[in-house]
C-alpha cells in the first residue's frame, strides 16, 4: 500500500527532470512532506491533441486529486477508496483497466512513508513505527500511476472547468529491498528509460505495458525511522523527514 508520500521539488525543477513541454503555473503546488489521499498531487501525462490534427502529443505537468474517480462513479467520494492500484490486477480491475491501456502518468515523489507494526519495550503495547522510504542515490522516484476524468452532471457547460474532476492513483507492488522489512507492499516506481514507453497514450498492449513495470529504484532503497507527528495529516514540514532512534 502507499497511503502517504513526498513530494517537494518545484515545477520548474519537474519540467526538466522529466522533459515536460506544457504546465500551467495557476496550478502550482506547494512543497508537501506529507501528501495524503484526496490532496493534489503534481502528475506527468501525455496528451494528444483534440481533433486528431496530427499535432504533437504534448508531455504535461498537471496538478491532479489523489483518488482515482473513474468516468462511471455516480459519486467522487470513490476516491477516497482507490488511492491504490495493485500491478497485479490492475489490467482486469474495472475501475482501472481502462486507464491502465490509456491514461497512464508518472507521480513524482522524493520518497514514502510506511508503518511497520512494533512492540512498544516499554509498555508491551504494539504500536506503528513510520519509516521514511526513498531512493538510496536522492534521486526522485517517479511512482507509476494511472490518471481518470469525471464529468460532474451538476454542471450544465462542458468548457466550464468546474464540469471535470482529474483523479490519479498509485500503482503498488510486492516490497522489495528496504521497504520489504517494513510492509509487504510498495508504491512502483520507474527508471528514467522507461519513462517515454509508459507515458505514450498510443501503447494500449496490457502484457507490453506490463512488462515495463519492474522494483522501485531497481531495489535500491535506503528507509529510516521517523517522528509519528507524520501520523497526523494536519503536520508538515522538513522536520517529518528527521531520523528518530529509540
Amino acid at each position: 500500500m502507499c497511503g502517504r508520500y513526498v513530494s517537494t521539488r518545484s515545477p520548474q525543477d519537474l519540467t526538466r527532470l522529466f522533459h515536460v513541454t506544457q504546465w500551467h503555473p495557476d496550478e502550482t503546488l506547494a512543497p508537501n512532506w506529507n501528501v495524503a489521499p484526496t490532496d493534489d498531487v503534481y502528475a506527468v501525462l501525455e496528451r494528444a491533441p483534440r481533433g486528431g490534427t496530427g499535432a504533437p502529443v504534448r508531455r504535461e505537468l498537471r496538478a491532479l486529486r489523489w483518488g482515482l474517480v473513474p468516468g462511471w462513479a455516480k459519486d467522487p467520494r470513490i476516491g477516497s477508496r482507490m488511492i491504490n492500484a495493485r500491478v497485479e490486477t490492475v489490467h482486469e480491475k474495472p475501475a482501472f483497466r481502462r486507464a491502465f491501456a490509456r491514461h497512464r502518468c508518472l507521480l513524482p515523489a522524493d520518497g514514502f512513508y510506511e508503518w511497520q507494526p512494533l512492540e512498544d519495550d516499554r509498555t508491551g503495547k504494539a504500536r506503528k513505527q513510520p519509516y521514511f522510504i526513498h531512493a538510496a542515490d536522492g534521486e526522485v522516484m517517479a511512482l507509476a500511476g494511472l490518471y481518470a476524468y469525471w464529468r460532474d452532471p451538476q454542471v450544465a457547460d462542458d468548457d466550464d472547468p468546474a464540469a471535470w474532476l482529474t483523479t490519479c492513483t498509485v500503482l503498488t507492488t510486492e516490497a522489495t529491498d528496504a521497504a520489504g522489512r517494513i510492509h509487504p507492499r510498495m508504491p512502483l516506481a520507474l527508471p528514467p528509460d522507461r519513462y517515454d514507453a509508459w507515458l505514450d497514450p498510443g501503447r494500449e498492449d496490457t502484457d507490453a505495458l506490463r512488462a515495463l513495470l519492474a522494483r522501485p529504484a531497481d531495489g535500491h532503497l535506503d528507509a529510516r525511522p521517523v517522528s509519528t507527528a507524520v501520523n497526523n495529516t494536519r503536520n508538515n514540514g522538513p522536520q517529518l523527514l528527521d531520523e528518530v532512534t529509540g
